[in-house]
Formats: C-alpha cells, sequence, structure tokens
C-alpha cells in the first residue's frame, strides 16, 4: 500500500482518537468534526470535541471530547447526488 493513501484510526476510551491519512478539515465545532481523508469523508460526532494537534503535511489529526460516532462517506457519491438535482431543476 502507498503511504498517501494509508488510513489509521486509533480511539482511545472514547476520549482521544488520532487519525492518519487526513488531507484536510472541512468544519468542526464542539459536536462534529468533518475531514477529508484519503478513504473518503469522515465526520466525528461527540461532545466537547477539540483539535488538539493537526499536521497537514504529515496528514495527522488529533480530537479529544467524547467521541461517540465514526461515519465514513464517498464524496463522488454526493457529487453524482448533487449534479442529479441540479439537472432535475434545471
Amino acid at each position: 500500500m502507498d503511504e498517501k493513501t494509508t488510513q489509521s484510526l486509533l480511539l482511545e476510551n472514547k476520549e482521544l482518537l488520532n487519525v492518519t491519512g487526513v488531507d484536510g478539515v472541512d468544519n468542526f465545532n464542539d459536536e462534529t468534526v468533518v475531514l477529508i481523508t484519503t478513504k473518503g469523508k469522515l465526520t466525528i460526532k461527540g461532545q466537547k470535541l477539540n483539535i488538539s494537534k493537526l499536521n497537514v503535511e504529515e496528514g495527522k489529526l488529533v480530537v479529544k471530547g467524547v467521541i461517540n460516532s465514526l461515519i465514513y462517506s464517498d464524496y463522488e457519491g454526493q457529487k453524482e447526488k448533487t449534479s442529479l438535482v441540479k439537472k432535475l431543476f434545471k
């Protein structure tokens, strides 16, 4: 596997999440963090979430707080849905 496409998630006690393979942060607040990763969009949901470390060059991120869920979604599928909606309303 290519290091640039490899991703790992390490969740410790639902309070500390280490993520590799991060290309960027789409948006975040204290209940949701949305990441752009090498494997698609990753949504982290919880309470009192805080990005404590971010290094986009190395593709690493650390989130602290109460982590309740990790949800992957695919950007390509979302783009197709958006373009279909746009076509319907033209």
